[in-house]
């Protein structure tokens, strides 16, 4: 390649990855990394101007245009635009699972298992995910990849795997559910629809370079690593190619992931919208621009998903400069709450709009956190309550929604399947509107409390997270520290939405100074209260001491003197600097692979610096840059 370098002995290790077709692609498509840079940088001015000015977001003007295709949003929000029919294999997805394909640190054979668990598990759909749920640290990314593929190319050593799993799988459930959920395991591979999520338009590639030592694009890498190293593979099964993108906040970056994906089926040779798309409508300016981004994405979309944790954070950092939103404590903002509702019906509505040829499309429910593991009591309450959760959305109008872990596959499954109905495309919701009154109910607030166990949950998860960030577990079972040994208190499945929307509220509460709604005694503090920055410290050493005397089984040993302490100094400096970090991730990504606390201050005192002059550092700072082996 003449435009990006990759470290040659990642080259020779990962030959089955960067075979020489995925190279070709990345080449193709390394043109379009300087215009995702001029996106990325609209994107932190824009928010740069909303929070100099207090400002909200809101719709677009009717005249405004999208993207190289000149689309009119007046023309798409009359139904003058086109989507695309729902394949066949998306038709039914009632239930879909996610999680990373790779575990850190892991033997092929143990790392495979991840895939197999999922595959067999009877979801309709498994988002694979790149992204939020998936370690970094040394090269996670080209292990999650291959286990991708040879899972998909049915290679011998990912089906050993698989048989084995298939016993374990089938004993749990005879204990746990009465029966057995595999009976041909074989057959049971090709019941599931294999979905990716690549990374997002914030974030650069780990591993790969523009030659000139510049950082590239993640989202282009896991989209041409995925579809090159696998559509064949799966054309020939009659699959789809089907992904999820993650973190779009405008139709104008739905537009450039629409070249990014017709660039590629040109030189793969596809006809465009060959590869299909979910959307996760995880940004509040996306909530904005529902049937724009979807009209963007043409023939390629197929779908948006709701969710929470990274819509809450969204929602919290778009607001971040107006002093008087405050958020509760997270516990109280449910999918019912003010203006998670509105942003759930429009999503709604936004599907079961038509398009010029009648075509709707699907909405995906969100994610269920809770596994099935714990006291019995536990178990039932946590149970209950996923289960109210699934019949809410599925009577809201989804037509599915994502469980975090496979045992809960066959649980929250039949809430879909007693009803029969494959999907609820075309529900009459009524017109989407882009009013005045849309707009202020998609920021408002409702009262809710806001408490010193609110924040102590906050700071413990945080806190927790970051740890396992850190470690490689981007996907972690964790429950606030107080509750470490209670069976009855059940570990939730949480990513890396979980560490963002944590500190995002800390920050609001400490910068906004938000007023406790309930008297706490340890503290000798009254309804009305501030929650100080002093209050946080104090709160902050708890917790982390909490942490340092838990068990190996909560929190590792070894990372007690090593990411642990890292973790606790990023949510300090977070959550105490008045310039707001757009997100808690690029602080974890920086210290990747880094077990020195006083290396970490120096590169997190060096990305606030630079941020302060308006740019964020998104590169990864161990990469040596060797441009005279560009390969």
């Amino acid at each position: 390649m003449s435009q990006l370098s990759i470290p040659p002995e990642l080259l020779m290790s990962y030959q089955d990855i960067y075979s020489d077709e995925v190279l070709q692609a990345l080449e193709a498509l390394a043109p379009l990394d300087a215009q995702q840079k001029q996106l990325m940088d609209t994107r932190n001015q824009r928010r740069a101007l909303r929070i100099a000015h207090g400002d909200a977001p809101d719709f677009l003007s009717p005249e405004a245009v999208i993207g190289p295709k000149k689309l009119k949003v007046s023309a798409i929000r009359a139904g003058d635009f086109e989507s695309s029919p729902i394949p066949a294999d998306l038709q039914r997805q009632w239930i879909q699972g996610t999680g990373p394909a790779a575990r850190p640190h892991a033997p092929l054979a143990s790392s495979l298992r991840n895939v197999a668990y999922a595959l067999l598990s009877g979801a309709d759909g498994w988002m694979f995910d790149g992204e939020d749920a998936l370690g970094q640290i040394q090269a996670m990314s080209l292990a999650n990849q291959r286990n991708l593929k040879l899972a998909i190319a049915r290679d011998e050593q990912f089906l050993a795997v698989a048989e084995k799993v298939a016993i374990e799988m089938n004993s749990w459930a005879e204990d746990f559910l009465g029966r057995r959920i595999i009976t041909d395991w074989k057959r049971q591979l090709d019941f599931t629809t294999l979905i990716f999520r690549a990374r997002g338009l914030h974030l650069d590639d780990r591993h790969i370079t523009c030659a000139d030592g510049s950082s590239f694009s993640a989202s282009i890498t896991d989209v041409v690593l995925f579809i090159v190293n696998n559509y064949q593979k799966l054309q020939q099964r009659g699959a789809s190619l089907v992904l999820y993108l993650p973190k779009i906040q405008t139709a104008e970056e739905a537009a450039f992931w629409n070249q990014i994906l017709e660039t590629l089926e040109d030189h793969l040779g596809m006809g465009h919208g060959t590869i299909k798309t979910y959307v996760l409508v995880e940004q509040l300016e996306a909530a904005f621009q529902l049937l724009e981004i979807r009209a963007a994405l043409g023939p390629h979309f197929v779908g948006f998903n709701t969710g929470r944790w990274d819509y809450i954070n969204s929602v919290a950092d778009a607001m971040a400069g107006d002093p008087e939103f405050i958020n509760p404590n997270i516990e109280s903002i449910g999918m019912t709450y003010a203006y998670m509702a509105a942003y759930e019906d429009r999503v709604r509505k936004a599907v079961n709009t038509p398009d010029r040829h009648g075509n709707y499309s699907l909405w995906q429910g969100g994610m269920e956190p809770n596994i099935p593991v714990g006291s019995a009591a536990g178990v039932e309450q946590s149970m209950d309550k996923a289960m109210a959760g699934a019949q809410r959305e599925q009577a809201a109008g989804a037509s599915g929604k994502w469980v975090a872990h496979w045992k809960m596959v066959h649980i929250i499954r039949p809430v879909w399947e007693k009803h029969g109905q494959n999907n609820q495309l075309g529900r009459s919701f009524g017109a989407l509107t882009h009013t005045p009154e849309d707009r202020q109910q998609l920021i408002r607030l409702e009262d809710a409390p806001l408490t010193i166990r609110g924040a102590r949950n906050l700071i413990s998860v945080a806190l927790q997270y970051g740890n396992a960030f850190l470690r490689g577990y981007q996907a972690a079972a964790l429950k606030p520290a107080d509750f470490f040994g209670n069976e009855d208190i059940l570990y939730l499945m949480e990513d890396m939405a979980t560490g963002e929307i944590r500190v995002s509220v800390l920050w609001e509460w400490i910068q906004k100074g938000a007023r406790l709604t309930a008297t706490d005694t340890a503290f000798q503090l009254a309804p009305g209260a501030p929650f100080t920055e002093e209050l946080f410290l104090t709160l902050l050493e708890e917790e982390y001491d909490k942490l340092l005397l838990a068990g190996d089984k909560d929190v590792h040993e070894s990372s007690k003197t090593t990411s642990l302490p890292i973790a606790r100094e990023i949510v300090k400096v977070f959550v105490t600097s008045r310039t707001k970090a757009p997100w808690y991730i690029d602080l974890l990504n920086l210290n990747l692979n880094n077990e020195d606390l006083m290396t970490a201050k120096e590169r997190i005192s060096y990305y606030y610096s630079e941020l302060l002059s308006g740019k964020r550092i998104t590169e990864n700072l161990d990469l040596k840059i060797n441009t005279t082996n560009a390969i």
